[in-house]
């Protein structure tokens, strides 16, 4: 596996395939959780589409159709998060199986047969129903001859278990540690290479994080203080629907299954879907000491809204008010939405960051969840780590700096402001902080961020957080906090 896409998309055709004379042709038979898997495929690889935001549409079409059932639904949503997931792994298991480099085969062939590596690799479903199934999806989606081909791929793979192919198809860790990483668990090996470095230790760690960013993440709401609460939102999930979250006093795990889009307290805006981690984020910039006012927030990169809620209802609480500022005009009135019925006063405004049209030194405590890799979200977008090369970093960079740097100057002498990226990557975490904090254009100090969150274990040596989906099951989450000196 190199650092590249796990394999070459391009478009391409659908093209017919004959069959032979005399031989009684048989109408294939759809099967809509299979169709929609595909169709959800083909989304992301031909317009570079998020399965998050492809995926409901389809589902929602799919349910006002007589007989789709919510065991269709499921079986859709596990077939396309868990064939992204392992996307990596399956094309270096179909490539053993087929006589051409993987970027010679038709891509809506390989995403048929990825689907089925999936069933019989990474399901529970029988290989005799996995290798039928998928050959009758390959004949309505693909044509009789190419799900002839089909057949003869899985066929081969349905030989052996995901264990023996993997030990097969990966260089041994003693050869190779991170290549062998990289195929076991299906990460780009310099996505490997970086979490490692961030994460530091040996193979254990490495390995349970990578395992981590396999699995299907839980569903977590926050109840928005002033607005709803944990006991509301439990008891509006039902019996057995929720548990209360692991480490914010306003999480809700919902059991698997559930619909957040459900409860009347997500439509009204009083509570929202939103990561732990998210969550602990804004509770430690609230709980940050400082001298002076406390009563004008800042979140300078709002969009699309959950923190800036969480920290409009905290804000309201003490009497203070926020400024969600968002530059994308359509995040902007996703903020909006996020904020309505808010207590406080709240103001959104569609601005830039980096040009900030407020005075400087007009706020208390400001936050920057900065736009970064989303490597700390491979759980929840697993797209998004076959997109994502080394060099996107380095178009990170400047705007990461020139938020931290206007942030500063946002914020008062002795107020607050948090540094927070959706990633554990040390290029966009403490290497930023440091190279701002060195450049001296504004003073500041660290604040050490552990304290603030008590209870919460292994957040690293400070004074900045970091999160991690196999120790908190959360994103994996940063913080630095800094306090302007002068």
């Amino acid at each position: 596996m190199n650092d590249q896409a796990p394999r070459a998309r391009q478009q391409q055709t659908r093209q017919g395939a004959g069959r032979r004379p005399g031989k009684p042709y048989r109408r294939p038979k759809k099967d809509p959780a299979r169709l929609i898997a595909f169709e959800a495929l083909r989304a992301v690889d031909e317009r570079d589409a998020y399965a998050n935001l492809v995926l409901p549409p389809l589902l929602g079409k799919a349910r006002e159709q007589p007989g789709f059932e919510s065991r269709d639904a499921a079986l859709a949503t596990e077939l396309v998060y868990g064939t992204l997931r392992r996307q990596g792994t399956y094309d270096a298991i179909i490539s053993a199986c087929v006589d051409r480099p993987l970027r010679e085969v038709d891509p809506p062939v390989l995403d048929v047969l990825s689907l089925g590596t999936h069933q019989l690799l990474g399901m529970r479903i029988p290989a005799h129903a996995a290798v039928s199934a998928t050959v009758e999806l390959a004949r309505v989606v693909l044509g009789d001859g190419r799900a002839k081909f089909v057949n003869a791929v899985l066929r081969k793979i349905a030989a052996d278990e995901f264990d023996t192919w993997v030990e097969r198809v990966a260089p041994p860790y003693e050869e190779d540690a991170e290549e062998h990483l990289a195929v076991v668990h299906a990460h780009p090996r310099w996505v490997v290479s970086a979490l490692w470095d961030a994460l530091g230790g040996g193979r254990a760690g490495i390995e349970d994080l990578l395992a981590a960013d396999n699995e299907r993440p839980e569903v977590t709401l926050v109840a928005r203080p002033g607005r709803s609460t944990t006991d509301e939102l439990l008891a509006a999930a039902g019996v057995d629907g929720g548990l209360p979250g692991r480490w914010s006093p306003y999480a809700v795990r919902l059991a698997e299954g559930g619909e957040p889009g459900a409860l009347q307290a997500v439509k009204d805006a009083s509570a929202g879907v939103q990561d732990e981690g998210s969550q602990l984020v804004a509770l430690a910039l609230a709980a940050a000491p400082i001298d002076g006012p406390d009563a004008r927030w800042l979140d300078g990169c709002a969009g699309p809204g959950g923190k800036a809620a969480l920290l409009a209802a905290l804000a309201a609480q003490r009497g203070a008010s926020l400024l969600a500022a968002e530059k994308q005009p359509h995040r902007a009135r996703l903020v909006e939405r996020s904020l309505a019925g808010n207590p406080g006063p709240t103001q959104v405004v569609t601005a830039d960051g980096t040009r900030p049209p407020w005075r400087e030194g007009a706020f208390d405590r400001v936050l920057v969840d900065v736009p970064c890799s989303g490597l700390g979200a491979l759980r929840r977008r697993p797209e998004a780590r076959w997109r994502r090369r080394p060099d996107d970093l380095n178009g990170f960079a400047p705007l990461q700096r020139g938020l931290l740097r206007e942030a500063l100057r946002s914020v008062r002498v002795g107020g607050v402001v948090g540094y927070a990226t959706c990633s554990p990557h040390l290029a966009e975490t403490r290497v930023v902080v440091e190279d701002v904090l060195r450049e001296g254009r504004t003073s500041a100090e660290w604040i050490d961020a552990r304290p603030l969150l008590a209870g919460v274990p292994a957040l690293g040596d400070g004074p900045d957080i970091q999160l991690w989906p196999h120790l908190h099951g959360t994103d994996a989450m940063y913080l630095a906090l800094l306090r302007r000196t002068s």
